[in-house]
């Protein structure tokens, strides 16, 4: 038995049986799932409001009790003090729940905590705990604030570079930006908008993205789809990698992003691209370009300039364009 359940077990101890019971089924303590109050007063054959006004008495009774806890107590206030004074409510349960299994018994002990109050959830924030309410006016500035330098410079910052608000601590700041619904962190704990695809990514596309640009060089489609897991597979990854934009094929089956200078097309379209640029190149000039470009054999691409229709040798062993 954890120290949350052995706590729970002994305020609910003095309670009459059905109302333990109640209480119990409300917030699924006992390892069982949490009931509504219509199926617990179809059980016992009493309306959801008589369910209601048993499990709200019985919280006084409680309350109660639990000021004989109060070192107990205590765990909560200094946890969220080791935040900056305030947590986001899942994360928060989370740092509580060392041993796993207690997550129930730790929301319904955070109900008899005097110094935390709940701040419900809204349409931009997560709901999230906190030592006052005072604190929602800042959380929302520091979101603002945050928000408009990440749109400003239209990439993902680390909390360091964000952190500009020192009449707070680092804590506090971080804790703040994690409310939010508008931002989200990436792997690497860097903040950016909760609707770009490298911050928040949706299907296979997106996660193909992230795999190929942290690695930073051309991947082979397999390789791609081992860095992405179990869920994906190899030919699904391949058709994805195909049709997105966001990818050149550079080789057999080896794709780079567009946005490191690669330009789609084959061996000869990438030729065309360069003579158009640069003008007319010698052989050995046009191979090193390529390469750049194409994971491809020094054959390939001469055997390419010997297509008459594209291309022209002039007569100083230069080619042009057709």
């Amino acid at each position: 038995m954890t120290k949350y359940q052995k706590i729970c077990e002994e305020l609910l101890q003095a309670l009459p049986e059905r109302n333990k019971d109640i209480v119990m089924r409300r917030y699924g303590l006992g390892g069982e799932e949490k009931e509504t109050l219509e199926f617990i007063g179809e059980s016992y054959q009493v309306t959801r409001e008589r369910v209601r006004q048993i499990e709200n008495d019985a919280v006084k009774q409680i309350k109660e009790k639990a000021v004989e806890y109060k070192d107990f107590f205590s765990i909560f206030d200094e946890k969220i003090k080791s935040f900056g004074g305030l947590k986001r409510e899942d994360l928060f349960i989370e740092s509580l729940n060392e041993e796993g299994g207690d997550k129930n018994y730790i929301v319904f002990l955070l109900n008899f905590v005097d110094n935390l109050v709940r701040v419900p959830e809204t349409e931009k924030t997560y709901s999230f705990w906190a030592e006052n309410e005072e604190v929602i006016v800042l959380v929302n500035n520091i979101i603002e604030e945050s928000y408009q330098k990440i749109e400003e410079k239209k990439q993902a910052l680390s909390p360091e570079d964000l952190y500009v608000r020192k009449d707070i601590s680092f804590e506090k700041f971080v804790s703040s930006l994690e409310v939010s619904k508008l931002l989200a962190q990436d792997d690497e704990g860097r903040f950016g908008l909760h609707d770009w695809p490298e911050i928040n990514p949706r299907g296979i596309r997106d996660k193909a993205y992230l795999a190929v640009k942290k690695v930073n060089k051309p991947l082979h489609f397999k390789e791609v789809t081992k860095l992405i897991g179990e869920e994906a597979n190899s030919q699904t990854v391949h058709n994805e990698l195909i049709k997105d934009p966001r990818f050149v094929l550079v080789g057999r089956g080896i794709y780079a992003l567009s946005k490191w200078g690669y330009v789609p097309g084959e061996v000869k379209d990438v030729i065309c691209n360069i003579l158009k640029k640069e003008g007319s190149l010698e052989k050995d000039k046009i191979v090193d370009l390529v390469t750049e470009q194409r994971i491809v054999k020094k054959n390939t691409i001469i055997q390419n300039l010997s297509n008459k229709k594209y291309f022209i040798r002039t007569p100083d062993g230069k080619y042009t364009l057709a």
